[in-house]
């Protein structure tokens, strides 16, 4: 599926260290730490759920007397209304995840509008993945997060700079959304060969063409994002119903990771 943005031309994931040139008098470069990453994603799963009294917290308003009848003849705590509050949080929980720069340092992968883009959807797939076993309800809570996602990436697009193909590109983008949806949740089948989820984000994540396969470098990333993902799948089946629905869980962190932890 990634061979579908090659329009963006995003560096191979190969590529992204790139040659020194720099000359050999020259004082030596910063450089960044280098993660272990044959050593994280092993720990055990746990709810994502953020605690009472968390600042991460975002809880309703608790109103009283004339404020709350008002309030409810104006419908704020209708379903709907209450569905929408949810799915804000719940999408601005995957954008926290995906556009601070912890998750392209721990995996090195270069931050563009291809790489953002194929992160969104894999965080996506796994909030409405997980919405989804809650039934009718979670289907209805998913859509709305959806459509704030759909609109999201259009804002994205534009300001990427393709504002007359805005229409092409949306229809292009859904696409792609809808195949990796498929493809990562035929990945997570009982019958799925094992190397099937690592070898999809690598299609879909890392590789410019989807053809070629990675390196030792590349290959130790894409087991740790494979790993990650796992993580992910098993810590959001713990979280209950209340925390996915208001929002108030929040994905492994990944500022500040070491080689032998990943969990707060």
């Amino acid at each position: 599926m990634g061979k579908h943005l090659h329009i963006i031309h995003p560096k191979h994931y190969a590529k992204v260290a790139a040659v020194d040139t720099t000359p050999s008098d020259a004082p030596p470069l910063p450089t960044k730490s280098v993660m272990n990453l044959d050593k994280m994603f092993w720990s055990k799963p746990s709810s994502l759920a953020v605690p009472p009294g968390s600042p991460h917290r975002m809880d309703e308003p608790q109103h009283e007397g004339f404020k709350r009848f008002f309030l409810t003849l104006m419908l704020f705590y209708s379903k709907q209304s209450r569905y929408i509050r949810g799915a804000n949080v719940i999408y601005r929980r995957v954008v926290n995840q995906v556009d601070k720069p912890p998750i392209y340092d721990v995996f090195n992968l270069e931050k563009n509008f291809k790489m953002t883009f194929t992160l969104l959807v894999l965080h996506m797939w796994l909030v409405l993945r997980r919405l989804k076993i809650e039934g009718e309800d979670g289907v209805e809570l998913g859509q709305y997060v959806y459509e704030i996602y759909n609109h999201n990436v259009e804002v994205r697009v534009s300001k990427a700079g393709v504002n007359l193909l805005l229409i092409t590109w949306m229809k292009e983008l859904e696409r792609i959304f809808y195949g990796n949806v498929v493809a990562y949740d035929a990945a997570l089948l009982p019958e799925a060969k094992p190397n099937e989820l690592p070898d999809i984000i690598w299609k879909n994540i890392f590789s410019d063409d989807g053809t070629s396969k990675p390196d030792g470098a590349a290959s130790r990333a894409v087991q740790a994002m494979a790993r990650y993902v796992r993580l992910e799948v098993s810590s959001l089946s713990l979280t209950d119903k209340e925390s996915m629905f208001s929002g108030n869980f929040m994905f492994t962190p990944l500022e500040n990771t070491s080689s032998d932890s990943t969990r707060r």
